[in-house]
């Protein structure tokens, strides 16, 4: 293979994560002859080729993009889909899983405004090409899918423009399947990408298919994920700026901490682990972020959002305010004067924008429920539900988590948080039984602790600083873990703990509930 091909080859079974790589890697410069698999089609058809007169095609030993990855229900390679057990924490404590984080891309693809069409042989190509289509990052894309594989598409294409992007399955011998890549490309218009699907994992397959100028060759079966990974692949840019992760954090209800949750949280990611990381309050009217971090709200948010389509670095930076070395706030106005009529499509833009700041975006959403703030759920990359022990609370996360499930069906569903358990005399639901009537186990839970809280709040300060040994303490640090995917440092070595006691750190976090 040639060094086009060095970026790793897309592993739903890998759940490395590199924040600062959450772009499409950028393809190594091509030696003189190499071939480029990124090369429009500029097919030189041979005419009237016979498929039984194609030359045979030696095997070949050598994998060039993995394939036929053991499937479980739904679609999803097995291994890949979210672990209930690894976040299952007995009782209402908190455990790490180091498996247990939702496998999938490498690293966040962008898809643009195209046209895709498939032509799949296979039901569960089929399935694949429809559940891609419906992932939160082809949004901006447009997929149609048909059944006939390279003949339905040669005889679509005799009658109508080609798009952007072919997607096309041939489950024959390779000497076939070139001849039907050549039939093709008689009727293909000059720029499109060709994505071909067959059942041979052969390397000179894949050399004959990139000489002829075809995108990329995937071996069957397929899943959606790596589909979205070949699509975005494709069309990556190699001078598109940097995209940071984002993370929502949305309460059940109101008053059930979700902001406070965020918060500490982004100052346990900047402080502990040591990522920059941006909050981002979308509460507009009643957003309190200035006021946990005893800074001076500044309207930098509403700014934005007025003017989305003007936003440059010099200008977030100026509207940003810097609460630490490697934590920045991005304030509410706080202020009520205003109605904050805006619409979904500056709220998109502006996070777009601020995800090109840091590694790390915190978006702290209000207890609304808008087209905006559905948008802003279904587009994050990850979401922390936070709710308090009772019975309303599980009707509206279980409302939230069934909705964010369906829009993001190649996600994990979201993380859910229980807050300020253990209020005296309030009777609660046991985490267990929350957990279970939502499909989602707790990733943790936060004891009550109102003279910490409040005391913490009164002063501007985050409880790592406030109660740096106390329990919810450890909890903001569990979860930063939890959502950032890296290791707290006193984390990384877990063999330095002392003789005959084989516990966790937080394995005492909590007591476990009856």
């Amino acid at each position: 293979m040639t060094n086009a091909f060095a970026s790793r080859p897309y592993d739903p079974l890998d759940d490395e994560f590199d924040a600062e790589l959450d772009v499409v890697p950028t393809p190594a410069p091509l030696a003189d002859g190499d071939i480029n698999p990124r090369e429009p089609l500029q097919f030189t058809a041979p005419g009237g080729h016979d498929p039984s007169q194609a030359p045979a095609m030696p095997g070949g030993s050598v994998v060039a993009h993995p394939g036929g990855l053991p499937v479980a229900q739904g679609g999803l390679p097995a291994g890949a889909g979210y672990n209930p057990v690894g976040d299952l924490v007995a009782g209402a404590s908190a455990a790490i899983a180091p498996h247990a984080f939702q496998s999938g891309l490498q690293n966040e693809v962008t898809i643009p405004r195209i046209a895709i069409h498939v032509f799949a042989e296979r039901q569960d190509t089929l399935a694949a090409a429809e559940r891609a289509g419906q992932d939160r990052r082809m949004a901006r894309a447009t997929t149609q899918i048909r059944v006939g594989g390279v003949p339905a598409a040669v005889d679509a294409y005799n009658h109508e423009p080609t798009p952007p992007l072919i997607i096309v399955e041939c489950m024959q011998d390779p000497g076939a399947l070139l001849w039907q890549v050549d039939r093709l490309a008689e009727v293909c218009d000059a720029g499109t990408k060709v994505v071909v699907i067959g059942a041979t994992n052969d390397i000179i397959l894949f050399r004959e298919l990139m000489k002829r100028g075809v995108s990329e060759y995937l071996v069957a079966p397929v899943q959606p994920l790596q589909l979205i990974a070949a699509i975005g692949g494709l069309f990556s840019d190699p001078a598109q700026p940097f995209v940071g992760r984002s993370i929502a954090f949305v309460g059940a209800r109101g008053g059930a901490g979700s902001s406070s949750v965020a918060h500490n949280t982004a100052y346990a990611m900047s402080e502990k682990i040591g990522a920059n990381t941006v909050i981002v309050d979308y509460d507009l009217p009643f957003g309190t972020a200035g006021l946990d971090f005893n800074q001076d709200p500044l309207s930098g948010v509403a700014d934005a959002l007025g003017q989305p389509d003007r936003l440059d670095p010099v200008l977030l930076d100026r509207m940003m305010v810097r609460c630490t070395d490697k934590l920045s706030l991005f304030a509410a106005p706080a202020t009520l004067d205003t109605d904050w009529d805006i619409s979904p499509e500056a709220f998109e833009e502006v996070t777009t924008q601020i995800r090109g700041t840091a590694p790390f975006i915190v978006l702290d959403l209000p207890h609304i429920w808008t087209g905006w703030m559905r948008r802003t759920l279904i587009a994050a990359d990850e979401v922390v539900v936070v709710a308090t022990p009772d019975l309303a609370s599980l009707r509206n996360a279980k409302n939230m988590i069934d909705l964010i499930r369906s829009g993001r069906p190649n996600d994990a569903p979201p993380r859910l948080v229980l807050n300020q358990v253990g209020v005296p005399g309030r009777p609660e639901i046991p985490a267990k039984d929350f957990g279970s009537a939502l499909g989602v186990h707790p990733s943790l839970s936060i004891p009550f602790d109102a003279k910490l809280f409040g005391a913490a709040a009164n002063n501007g300060q985050m409880i790592l600083d406030a109660g740096a040994k106390s329990k919810a303490a450890e909890a903001f640090q569990l979860l930063a873990q939890i959502v950032s995917r890296r290791e707290l440092p006193q984390l990384a070595a877990p063999g330095k703990a002392p003789k005959g006691e084989s516990k966790s750190l937080f394995s005492g976090l909590f007591k476990k509930k009856a």
